[in-house]
């Protein structure tokens, strides 16, 4: 009971309504953005390419929840002090907070590709459509291209452009190693993927790019030079990352697709999963002969099998313990970096990606 008070209590410190308010700020800015690929492009191109990669931005950037655009706005004010902050500096947050969201669609784009998935935030995968195709991968360096103009055309002058720049592109490489690194994997029998496996792909696939660049890159926009706090952003990042994918990983079987926005296919792409892990740790001889059988095959009937055992040993259950338990640590692990000024933006994070549906 004194915990479940210590859960409920920060619910309660923070305003619920603070992702939806930046949310709304980004949308504003979203216009801007299309105007600008358009312009840049049409240099280029102004009869066919233009219009198609302005279809490709909108279908693709703006549709999510925006959790890495609105960190690195709410960390870069966090950062600044507030009689230093202009409107300019604020709108460039919000630009760059752009740039980040253009960077994560294009991984979502490959790695939809990749997974042959069929639908992305309650939309048909932009690969799925029926003029696009294996137009896609174009699309991706396109869009991965457009983030660099946009970065030039607002930040060349600003101190920090290189070091921004250079995190784009460690952050990408890093993620594409984290994406092959999943492909690989599941080339492999489940029987021989490990926890450590497991956590050496999920820091690069997805805590990287999703909880530490957003902060960094905020941090070279504000001029931080500190290389502590890039160490404890990092830290914590990783926890984040390894917590997030492990609820993608359970949304994928367990999420409903009217909240979660895609249709999971873990199971039958032979993914290594924290379900999977966990079922294997628990599982009696009998049980991993299903898996072994059954895990990675495109058959609905081997898919069901697998959830089946997934029920009997009662993984929901287990989940929900491990939300709560890693919870509850990381926020502990955030309140030692209470003298940070990105302290109370990692409570907000944590306080949003908490039990999460989608």
């Amino acid at each position: 009971m004194g915990e479940r008070r210590t859960l409920s209590t920060i619910h309660k410190d923070f305003k619920p309504d603070v992702f939806a308010e930046e949310s709304r700020q980004l949308m504003a800015i979203f216009p801007e953005i299309q105007r600008n690929v358009a312009e840049i492009t049409d240099a280029i191109d102004p009869v066919t390419t233009s219009s198609w990669i302005t279809r490709s931005l909108e279908y693709n950037v703006p549709h999510g929840n925006k959790y890495r655009g609105i960190l690195t706005v709410q960390a870069y004010k966090s950062l600044v002090a507030s009689q230093n902050v202009t409107p300019e500096m604020i709108k460039l947050s919000y630009i760059l907070g752009w740039c980040v969201e253009m960077l994560n669609s294009f991984f979502l784009i490959y790695d939809d590709l990749m997974d042959g998935s069929l639908k992305r935030r309650s939309r048909i995968c932009w690969h799925n459509l029926q003029d696009v195709g294996v137009t896609a991968v174009n699309d991706v360096i396109l869009l991965e291209n457009m983030t660099y103009a946009l970065l030039k055309k607002y930040f060349h002058k600003s101190q920090g452009y290189v070091k921004i720049m250079e995190l784009f592109h460690e952050t990408i490489y890093i993620t594409a190693c984290g994406q092959c690194m999943d492909v690989l994997n599941g080339r492999k029998s489940i029987m021989e993927l490990t926890a450590e496996k497991y956590r050496v792909m999920t820091h690069n696939k997805t805590a990287f790019h999703t909880f530490y660049f957003p902060v960094a890159v905020a941090m070279q926009l504000a001029g931080v030079k500190d290389q502590q706090y890039f160490k404890q952003a990092h830290d914590i990042a990783m926890e984040f990352g390894y917590y997030f994918q492990v609820q993608n990983d359970y949304l994928d079987c367990y999420g409903k697709p009217e909240k979660s926005g895609k249709i999971g296919t873990d199971i039958e792409n032979n993914k290594l999963s924290w379900l999977a892990l966990e079922c294997l740790r628990l599982a009696n001889d009998d049980q991993k002969q299903i898996m072994k059988e059954c895990y990675g095959k495109n058959d609905p009937q081997m898919v069901e099998r697998v959830k089946q055992l997934y029920k009997d040993l009662k993984l929901t259950t287990l989940y929900v313990a491990y939300e709560e338990e890693t919870y509850a640590r990381i926020k502990t692990l955030i309140e030692k970096l209470s003298s940070c000024p990105f302290y109370e933006i990692y409570l907000q994070m944590l306080n949003k990606i908490h039990r999460r549906e989608r």
